[in-house]
């Protein structure tokens, strides 16, 4: 707390709560209903004595004209929540690698770039198991050019997945052949993916609100944006969807996590059911 100013609050007030809520939805297309009272309130008074601010109100004209954004992205990386693990919703690598890959490869010849969008990254356990999946099951990998780009709004994560180090239970679900195959012990308990893989993805940081910042992606033939969008209302859903349908190649894929519709958001995909799992397509 600054000195000679006044404590910190000790709550937010209903107003506060939804002035806030309206704000944060505008800026990142994220949701906050009632019902995450206890959790936004939380960490919303930790950054207001963080800042040093005197007041919800102080704090709040603050973040809304600062210039830099610094304390905007502070804010993000604690309201986002990152919960994953290698090898999650499995289902989905298997087809990418059994049908999917094969599919766009089909239409390209040998040799051409085949870009792979992972969104959220959270702390890279999704692009790096994709990554895996590729080197280990799909056998035209060396017959093509692909890239593995990952992005996530929160700042923090970022780092966390550059750095590539995970506890025991990130990688629980992981072959033993593969954990020895890529990964090193680290310290007591934790294990460092290799550097390869880590260089082999590009990571940036990326609002899927902000247009300028989905316009840098174009002609990506894959994308996995799983368990996002539930965290949107249905608004924010559609103009994500219509957003990540800008950035894809005519005929490519995207993979939504198992509790969301694109039916429900977007008219624009088809539904495309195989084997292992039913994604969604944009027309060729």
């Amino acid at each position: 707390m600054k000195s000679g100013t006044l404590a910190a609050p000790a709550a937010i007030t209903d107003a506060d709560f939804q002035k806030f809520a309206e704000f944060f939805y505008r800026k990142t297309g994220i949701h906050f209903d009632d019902g995450k009272r206890y959790f936004v309130d939380k960490r919303l008074l930790d950054r207001i004595a963080a800042t040093g601010a005197e007041s919800f109100r102080s704090y709040f004209v603050a973040l809304r004209f600062e210039a830099d954004g610094a304390e905007m992205q502070q804010l993000v990386n604690c309201m986002t929540v990152n919960e994953t693990y290698f090898f999650r919703e499995a289902y989905q690598f298997d087809c990418l690698v059994n049908n999917l890959l094969d599919e766009v490869a089909a239409r390209k010849p040998p040799g051409s770039r085949i870009r792979i969008w992972s969104i959220p990254s959270s702390t890279g356990e999704e692009p790096y198991s994709i990554a895996i999946y590729l080197l280990e099951r799909w056998p035209k990998i060396d017959q093509f050019d692909v890239e593995i780009l990952s992005s996530d709004i929160d700042t923090t994560v970022l780092s966390s997945a550059r750095r590539g180090v995970y506890s025991p239970r990130s990688v629980q679900n992981l072959p033993p052949a593969y954990l020895k195959k890529y990964f090193t012990r680290h310290g007591h308990d934790e294990w460092a993916i290799s550097r390869d893989l880590v260089s082999a993805v590009e990571f940036s940081r990326v609002n899927l609100s902000e247009a300028a910042d989905t316009r840098q992606f174009r002609d990506i033939d894959i994308i996995f944006c799983r368990n996002l969008l539930i965290y949107f209302d249905d608004l924010s859903r559609r103009v994500a969807a219509e957003a990540l349908y800008d950035t894809m190649s005519p005929g490519g894929f995207i993979c939504l996590g198992h509790s969301e519709s694109m039916s429900r958001m977007s008219s624009l995909y088809t539904v495309r059911r195989f084997p292992d799992a039913m994604v969604y397509q944009k027309p060729q």
